[in-house]
């Protein structure tokens, strides 16, 4: 793997950092306390091409590829990882539409997400009973005539209350019949179709400024059109997706852990203790070394997924390791900026506790660590 970066890949991440100090930064924290669905942030993220960084050019996007992407993602979390998960998801869905879509459904939502007219896009996959186990999927999808009529539940959609479109998986044939994943198809169904429902937005420990939301679908018809990829071929959409998908998480941590091990740095050295700043200390000296060892090693990981990914080699094995590792390291880096700042880090005045609370579910969506290590191990196993 090349570690040096390209033209293409450092004008991507510059782009995304200059974006994230001058306007992200500033409103990060007003972002979470005031639960704000950053809108007008997102708009300028897709005018520098960051809502669909992967998807081809000539459907809107930047096509810088896949390292580009984590670079961004990172550049991005480290001012607001509200507004990076918004950032990833779309990100995900363009890709997925760019894939597996027919023209017309590349043609009508690939430029829309790229340019911001969708505000954002939303993956739909989970359900109350159905999370980790998604062979256990309850939502229907019935032929009626031309169309299709979805009926059932989500749980946890991103964006969901403001999201153009809704890449949803359904059961097209019984379990009786085709058990476990087997009978699950994919579909393209539009924000405000009739028949969708927007659940209460979740009152969520951190992630506070990304819009999260159940889904119910009563009878909500779409054409056959619709559908996205073959019948009952959407499990093999899903993990791809969500191979993909792992690469953004965990640069979504890298770059939270990143601002917490700045932040912590700065602090350090300012604060006094004993006459003397607490940077002098062995044991906080020893808490930033471990720290910045994290996140290197993290870093190093998400890049090599994003690497393998980019030039079509088999990466499901690397995504899972970046992904646990990076956010299980981010969770240890954020815990101890909190310890490093002390009874302050514990306060708001301080963006110790917003990193703290933002990285926890890191390790919960896009598949928990357990499944992450479920999937190494059959990896490593053969």
């Amino acid at each position: 793997m090349d570690i040096e970066l390209d033209e293409t890949q450092r004008m991507v991440q510059k782009a995304a950092r200059d974006y994230a100090d001058r306007v992200i930064r500033p409103q990060a924290a007003d972002i979470d306390k005031h639960e704000r669905f950053p809108k007008e942030i997102l708009k300028g993220l897709a005018e520098l091409g960051l809502m669909a960084v992967n998807v081809p050019e000539e459907l809107g996007g930047a096509g810088a590829g896949t390292v580009a992407y984590a670079l961004a993602m990172q550049e991005v979390a480290a001012a607001c990882a509200s507004t990076a998960v918004t950032m990833a998801v779309t990100n995900m869905v363009g890709e997925v539409i760019a894939r597996f879509g027919t023209d017309e459904q590349k043609q009508h939502h690939c430029p829309r997400l790229a340019s911001g007219e969708h505000v954002a896009g939303a993956f739909a996959l989970s359900e109350p009973e159905a999370g980790s186990d998604p062979g256990g999927m309850r939502t229907t999808a019935r032929k009626d005539g031309d169309d299709w009529v979805l009926d059932g539940e989500k749980q946890w959609i991103t964006s969901g209350a403001h999201a153009g479109v809704f890449v949803v998986w359904a059961r097209t044939s019984p379990a009786s019949e085709r058990p476990g994943t087997r009978g699950i198809s994919c579909f393209l169904v539009p924000g405000g179709a009739k028949g969708l429902r927007v659940g209460k937005h979740e009152d969520k420990m951190g992630l506070r400024g990304s819009n999260t939301v159940p889904l119910v679908f009563e009878g909500c018809r779409v054409p056959a059109s619709a559908l996205l990829g073959e019948l009952d071929g959407g499990f093999k959409i899903a993990m791809m997706a969500l191979d993909g998908g792992r690469i953004g998480i965990s640069s979504q941590a890298i770059g939270i852990a990143r601002a917490a091990l700045a932040e912590s740095v700065v602090y350090a050295k300012d604060r006094k203790q004993f006459d003397k700043p607490i940077a002098d200390f062995q044991g906080i000296q020893w808490k930033l070394a471990n720290m910045k060892t994290d996140l290197d090693a993290a870093h190093l990981l998400s890049l090599r997924a994003a690497w393998m990914k980019e030039r079509g080699l088999p990466f499901s094995k690397e995504a899972s390791m970046a992904k646990v590792f990076a956010t299980e390291a981010a969770w240890r880096i954020c815990n101890q900026a909190v310890q490093i700042h002390g009874g302050y880090g514990y306060t708001r005045e301080f963006a110790a506790e917003r990193h703290l609370r933002d990285v926890r579910v890191t390790m919960i969506y896009e598949g928990t660590s357990e499944v992450q290590r479920i999937v190494i191990a059959r990896s490593v196993l053969g």
